[in-house]
């Protein structure tokens, strides 16, 4: 069996705001409104749809990036002032993690969200 994901919703006290930070921070276009929502997709098809709301608790999410696009990714989350570190636990604060034998970062978004770019799958998962 195979199976992807298509898409998850991810809540925000302002759903423009979440998209279009996340877009400039992963070099990507935020789209058009299409009902409640504000999409921003993936280069694999995954689609994260902002919605607004005011009772949510935090996401995670992580994208797998390669390794010549961390750099410029890191340099837009740098210009965005955003908080960022090495690891899940907030530890590390202004660095990257190198596991797995590559790099790694997690950064928060306007609205409270963790997110992660890294270049290396963790614990030696296949890409595909």
């Amino acid at each position: 069996m195979s199976v992807t994901l298509d898409h998850i919703i991810v809540p925000a006290r302002d759903k423009r705001e979440s998209a279009e930070f996340l877009a400039r921070i992963l070099g990507v276009e935020a789209g058009e409104q299409w009902g409640p929502f504000v999409p921003v997709r993936t280069g694999n098809g995954v689609t994260l749809d902002y919605m607004d709301s005011t009772d949510f608790r935090w996401h995670h999410c992580a994208f797998l990036v390669p390794e010549e696009e961390f750099d410029g990714i890191l340099a837009r989350i740098r210009a965005s002032g955003a908080r960022f570190h090495a690891h899940p636990d907030g530890s590390g604060e202004g660095e990257i993690n190198r596991n797995d034998g590559g790099r790694g970062v997690y950064f928060d978004d306007p609205n409270g969200h963790h997110m992660e770019v890294l270049t290396v799958p963790y614990g030696g998962w296949p890409e595909d």
